[in-house]
């Protein structure tokens, strides 16, 4: 029995240095040398694998930066707005990326003369809150790169 709990000390250790390096070696392939970074993505258009697979592009983006070395932007405005309404009505794969993506800290900012032109209401949008509506998207997307963030339109 000696030699049996020799023998599950020594798996133990093994199980657990092999779950740290494969935790720690997959830290340093997620920050592979990359600095922080600032985008944002454009979406004006409504098109429900488009708009999956952007958000596919901004959580390859997270997982290769590491969490928390990045600020990601979405902005939709025109058809893009249709993102936070009907892909997330139509889509629940869409549902499940904007809110894994929110609670990963990327906004979704909403032209807010793109709700009044098109009479859509806020609580029409998936879990679109008044803080997250800028007054005009391109506006916003010119302000954005003033302030270093690097443009990408998926």
């Amino acid at each position: 029995t000696a030699n049996m709990e020799v023998n599950n000390m020594n798996k133990l250790i093994v199980a657990v240095i092999a779950t740290l390096a494969m935790f720690l070696g997959g830290q340093s392939v997620a920050n592979a040398g990359y600095a922080k970074q600032k985008v944002v993505y454009h979406v004006n258009y409504f098109d429900i694998k488009r708009s999956i697979g952007a958000m596919r592009n901004a959580q390859n983006h997270i997982n290769a930066l590491g969490q928390g070395n990045h600020e990601i932007r979405f902005v939709l405005h025109g058809n893009g707005v249709e993102l936070l309404r009907k892909v997330a009505q139509e889509s629940p794969d869409a549902v499940n990326r904007i809110d894994s993506l929110r609670s990963q800290g990327v906004k979704f900012n909403i032209c807010a003369n793109t709700l009044k032109g098109r009479k859509i209401a806020l609580e029409d949008l998936h879990f679109a809150e008044q803080a997250d509506v800028v007054p005009s998207g391109v506006a916003e997307i010119g302000k954005l790169q003033q302030e270093g963030f690097v443009y990408l339109r998926p």
